[in-house]
């Protein structure tokens, strides 16, 4: 928002201004949310369905095709194909 070129600017800071009107933790802007859904993962299904939602992100956004197109993606790890960030299997 610092940018002088940015044209949302305004839009940005009334948007982020009206979400912490809604949440005692804020400052006078919020960009994250403060909500924390947490989910034991105690089974391998439950992380796999949990990793492949992750994966998809970028897909259902637009952003590429496969997931493991998405460069900053353990996908990619998983598919065969370097990422950017060496990725340990327990």
């Amino acid at each position: 928002m610092e940018n002088p070129l940015e044209s949302r600017k305004e839009w940005l800071k009334m948007i982020f201004a009206y979400h912490t009107k809604f949440h005692k933790r804020s400052g006078d802007m919020q960009f994250w949310t403060h909500e924390n859904h947490a989910v034991e993962l105690y089974r391998p299904e439950m992380i796999e369905s949990r990793m492949n939602y992750i994966y998809e992100n970028p897909v259902r956004s637009g952003i590429v095709e496969k997931p493991e197109d998405y460069l900053y993606s353990s996908a990619r790890n998983n598919s065969g194909l370097k990422g950017l960030i060496e990725v340990d299997y327990w």
